[in-house]
This record gives C-alpha cells, sequence and structure tokens, in this order.
C-alpha cells in the first residue's frame, strides 16, 4: 500500500487566490523539461492547459513566470526561478514530518483493510524513461541508486529486481554484471537500448569535439556517483583512448541522476557530464555522442510474474517512439574507443 501525503495551501493579496501546490508542481514541470508540452506531458495536462496555468498565475502576480528563449524552449524567468525556490523551501519544510504521517497512515489503513501485497521493489539504476513506466505501476516501488549497488540489492534479497546497464558489448569476466547473466535464481532481459554521452553546455562554447578535448578546454566535469553505470563507462572510455585521470578539472560533484548532472550544466555551473540523449534533448544541450548501450532488468526467479512481462513490453513500446531510445535487439552494446570520438550535436536539432 502506498500513501501520499502533500503540503497545499494558498496566497492571496485581496484581488487574486494562489494555490501553492500546483503552483509549485507547474513551476517546477516548467523548470526540468524547458518547454511548455514537456510540462503539459509530465503534468499530465494538455498544452493549452498548461500554457491557460501560466497566463492565471501571472495575471494572479503581476509578472511574468516564464518566458520563450529561441531554440530553447520555455524558460522561468528570475522572478519565477525565485518563487519556485521559495514556494520550494516552505512546502519542503514538511517533507520529514510527512514522510512520518504516510507511514502512520499506511499502518493504520492496512489494519481497516486487511492483509494485501506489498509493492516489489525494483533497485534501479537512474533512466527517465524507466522512471515513468514504474511509477505507473503502484505495484512496483522504485529505488534509484548505482547499477553495482542495485544488483548487490537483489544478491542479498533486498529487492526483486534490478535496472541495470554497463556500457559494454558483454560483461567483464569476474564483474559482478557477468555473475548476474550467470546466476541460475536470476531472469535477465533487456530493457531498451539508449544513447549515451557527453552533454555539453548550449551552443558547445568550448568546442568539444571528443573526449581528449575535456582536458585541454579545461572543462568542468560533473560525474555521476561511483558505482553507476554511467560513471563505469566513462572510466572505462578514458582508460581506453590512453588519457590521464588527473588531467580532468572536475567539479568534485557526483549526481545520482542524469537530470542533475544536465541541470548543473544547463546553470553553468559545469561544462560537461555524461549522459543520455533524452535528457540533454529535454535540457536543451550540445550532446556529443559516445554510442549506444543495453539496459538490462534483472529479477529473481521467485518475484517473477506477469508484471516483468508488462514493464518489458512498456519499455519496449516506449523505446520505440522516445528521443534517444531504441527497442533492444541482438548486438546491441557499447562503442568502441573509436566510436567514443564521437559527434558533436545540438540535442534539440536531433
Amino acid at each position: 500500500m502506498r500513501v501520499r501525503l502533500a503540503p497545499t495551501g494558498s496566497w492571496t493579496d485581496g484581488r487574486a487566490e494562489v494555490s501553492l501546490g500546483p503552483t509549485l508542481a507547474l513551476l517546477d514541470a516548467l523548470a526540468a523539461e524547458r518547454s511548455v508540452q514537456g510540462a503539459a506531458v509530465r503534468l499530465g495536462l494538455s498544452y493549452r492547459a498548461v500554457w491557460g496555468r501560466i497566463a492565471a498565475l501571472e495575471a494572479a502576480l503581476g509578472r511574468a513566470v516564464a518566458e520563450k528563449t529561441k531554440g530553447h524552449g520555455t524558460v522561468l524567468t528570475p522572478f519565477g526561478d525565485g518563487l519556485r525556490e521559495a514556494l520550494g523551501d516552505s512546502l519542503g519544510a514538511f517533507r520529514d514530518a510527512l514522510a512520518a504521517e504516510e507511514r502512520t497512515l499506511a499502518r493504520r489503513l492496512a489494519g481497516l483493510l486487511g492483509p494485501a501485497s506489498a509493492p516489489l521493489r525494483l533497485a534501479a539504476s537512474h533512466d527517465p524513461l524507466l522512471a515513468e513506466l514504474a511509477a505507473a505501476r503502484p505495484d512496483l516501488d522504485l529505488v534509484t541508486t548505482g547499477s553495482l549497488d542495485a544488483l548487490a540489492l537483489v544478491g542479498d534479497g533486498r529487492a526483486a529486481a534490478a535496472g541495470f546497464h554497463f556500457g559494454a558489448h558483454a560483461a567483464a569476466p569476474g564483474s559482478a554484471f557477468a555473475a548476474a547473466f550467470a546466476d541460475p535464481g536470476l531472469a535477465v532481459r533487456p530493457l531498451f537500448s539508449r544513447e549515451q554521452g557527453l552533454m555539453l553546455a548550449p551552443g558547445n562554447p568550448l568546442g568539444i569535439a571528443a573526449l581528449a578535448d575535456l582536458p585541454r578546454a579545461r572543462a568542468r566535469l560533473v560525474q555521476r556517483q561511483r558505482g553507476s553505470g554511467t560513471r563505469l563507462w566513462f572510466e572505462r572510455l578514458w582508460t581506453e583512448a590512453g588519457l590521464d585521470p588527473g588531467a580532468l578539472a572536475s567539479t568534485g560533484m557526483e549526481e545520482f541522476t542524469h537530470q542533475a548532472v544536465a541541470a548543473l550544466i544547463a546553470s553553468g555551473a559545469a561544462d560537461a557530464g555524461m549522459g543520455t540523449r533524452a535528457v540533454a534533448d529535454r535540457f536543451g544541450l550540445a550532446f556529443l555522442s559516445l554510442g549506444t548501450e543495453t539496459y538490462f532488468l534483472a529479477v529473481r526467479r521467485e518475484a517473477e510474474g506477469a508484471w516483468s512481462t508488462e514493464l518489458a513490453e512498456a519499455a519496449r513500446r516506449a523505446a520505440a517512439t522516445a528521443v534517444g531510445y531504441a527497442p533492444p535487439s541482438p548486438g546491441q552494446g557499447s562503442p568502441s574507443t573509436a566510436e567514443a570520438r564521437g559527434r558533436v550535436s545540438r540535442a534539440d536539432e536531433g
């Protein structure tokens, strides 16, 4: 059973009333998607409905909260961003208290309703497409972690399934990934193929055209957390290219999601970071393709059921139309070092 509580409230100056929760959701969606269409999909609304909410909010406040930018969709104005931060800080202050109340209410409801099947825990390396699919399934509890940690959680029984990737045609002998494929207690299947590469500042102002250009340009790199499949892939490509790890101008920051990496680049706090084409496209970033990889689902045999087949089929359908994704096919894997030289494109142009 899942219980979700959220703070609410309103602001009024005697002329108009602004609902705080829906306003924060709107501003968060615009900040994350950087387009009205993307915000509409995220909120489950129509394009026209989102524009209507923006217009109503701006009329109530007497200030613009969003603006169109050439080639970069729709972004928050400085006022809109400040409003989002203020609302987020205030409403976020209730997060811990609400989480405790959610657990309490879930227990009480469970006692009233009787026994029910607990959701299966899916520990998975971050992927936006998988996150959307899992969110639509109340029988799944998605926990975002690195690929290695996800497999470890499945191995010790703390998760029913793991989503993982490793950016190679085949798992290295002796690795945790190879062990997953060899484990008779796990059913492993591909979910989709996705393109990864370097996400770069809009317009690629540093002229990054290959991995070797990162140290030359003194590009500030933001990394994914250690143990993530993306971090392992980047480090392998760096080594295969014969580049010195000490030459990287790292920001010292490690993030757990592709969106967090992209947000730092979009804000100017970093110049480059590895991530998916899909996320680069959402943030309007330039993109240097490093290749494609297969994202896998490993399920403990005793936890197998219709849910895993349904999830795999839904992933295949979604990947067929999503930017930077494709349904899985035999022979898919990671790029070679030669492919890692890559090609820079504007993510919003292809």
